[in-house]
């Protein structure tokens, strides 16, 4: 019996070790990433950066020679049509008086009038095409309550309406514009009259064709100025659209009517606009890798009120994420680091509910980068494991990281 009792103690360390080495080669939870697989509608975009612009711009130019008085208005002040003087140019001495000069007068003015008839006919077919639009869009609107078109459908009606106020607010701009210029051949021609009668002295007066602001001043001084030099530029802020430059395979993919975000243009929250224009033709650019691009603008218009953006000018950088296709509202997606492949198909690492991996193989459908559609192999609220390790396999127990 005292034998026993003497080797009680070295029983105990024996346990103690045999313990030890057991806890020292268990294996140990692998510490992951872990994320769900979520339900909702996932946007595949193409990004890009671009920049804003005025839609019309106005340049100032003179009608006739002579001196021109400095200007006293600066960039940024404020103009009314009909109203703002924006210079006057003093008449110079009497030129040679011949009938080809005359001639020029008078075609600059048929020119001028002609150019208001043409604008005065598109505004016509711009308002045809918004009362077209807004038909269409009252008639989505009964539908999409019953649930007899799509909601996608229901948008493209929506933007369609918003071209179409777009379309027929620049064609009323242009109608200002080429009035504006017909009143300045008018004046050209008049001035040369009242050089014929001896009466030249009277300065030419020029006002704002447009409501707005002014861009840039080119020539501030007094001088003499020639007939057609350009002084001034004049635009309208609150009338911007977006100018984005792509790659011409990622033109091809986009539509009218598709979906802008507009992210890190200097304001708290995203804005949102509408792809007006894609242009037929593609230009050249230098990347600043120094590789040949073959690039397309698209151009699109806000659909956000004037007050969420008002401190955007004309020319400022943004990026932009072009919408190209969406998935449903059921759909299943998952963060796109969670897949990998192994020979043709794809898998991901689910999380069982006693934190035990388990390597499954998925249909990926639709992908951004960031999220990818899950077809199947995965249900809503399955845990996966985001960007595995090799330490990551069959059977191993893991945990999430802190």
């Amino acid at each position: 019996m005292k034998k026993i009792l003497s080797k009680i103690p070295w029983i105990v360390v024996a346990a103690g070790l045999v313990a030890l080495l057991l806890y020292g080669f268990w294996p140990k939870p692998v510490e992951v990433d872990i994320v769900e697989v979520a339900q909702g509608s996932l946007e595949v975009t193409i990004n890009d950066d671009g920049e804003t612009r005025i839609r019309e711009k106005y340049i100032v130019s003179a009608p006739v020679a002579g001196k021109m008085l400095r200007i006293q208005l600066h960039a940024g002040d404020t103009v009314d049509q009909n109203s703002t003087e924006l210079l006057r140019i003093e008449p110079s001495d009497p030129g040679l008086l011949d009938a080809r000069t005359r001639a020029e007068y008078e075609a600059r003015v048929r020119a001028g009038q002609a150019a208001v008839e043409q604008t005065q006919a598109t505004v016509r077919r711009a308002k045809e095409q918004l009362e077209l639009a807004d038909h269409d869009y009252v008639r989505a609107k009964r539908l999409i309550k019953s649930r007899s078109i799509s909601r996608s459908e229901f948008d493209s009606y929506e933007h369609r309406q918003h071209i179409a106020k777009a379309d027929l607010n620049s064609a009323q701009s242009a109608v200002k514009v080429a009035q504006f210029e017909l009143e300045m051949a008018q004046a050209a021609l008049s001035r040369f009259n009242s050089n014929e009668n001896g009466e030249s002295n009277k300065p030419v007066r020029l006002v704002s064709p447009i409501n707005g602001k002014i861009l840039r001043v080119f020539h501030e001084d007094s001088r003499v100025v020639t007939p057609g030099m350009s002084l001034m530029e004049l635009g309208d802020p609150s009338d911007l659209e977006i100018e984005i430059d792509v790659l011409s395979t990622d033109a091809v993919k986009m539509k009218l009517g598709d979906k802008v975000y507009i992210d890190h243009w200097g304001g708290p929250n995203p804005l949102t606009a509408v792809v007006r224009l894609i242009e037929p033709s593609a230009f050249l650019k230098i990347s600043a890798l120094g590789v040949e691009e073959k690039r397309v603008n698209v151009i699109a218009d806000f659909a956000d009120p004037f007050c969420e953006r008002e401190t955007l000018g004309d020319g400022f950088r943004i990026e932009a994420r072009i919408v190209i296709s969406a998935t449903a509202e059921d759909s299943l997606k998952v963060a796109s680091g969670a897949l990998f492949r192994s020979g043709d198909q794809w898998f991901v690492f689910r999380v069982g509910t006693d934190d035990t991996i388990e390597k499954c193989e998925v249909e990926p459908g639709q992908t951004n980068g960031l999220e990818t559609e899950i077809k199947s192999g995965l249900s809503l609220g399955d845990r996966v494991v985001l960007h595995p390790t090799d330490k990551v396999r069959d059977g191993v127990v893991v945990k999430q990281n802190e």
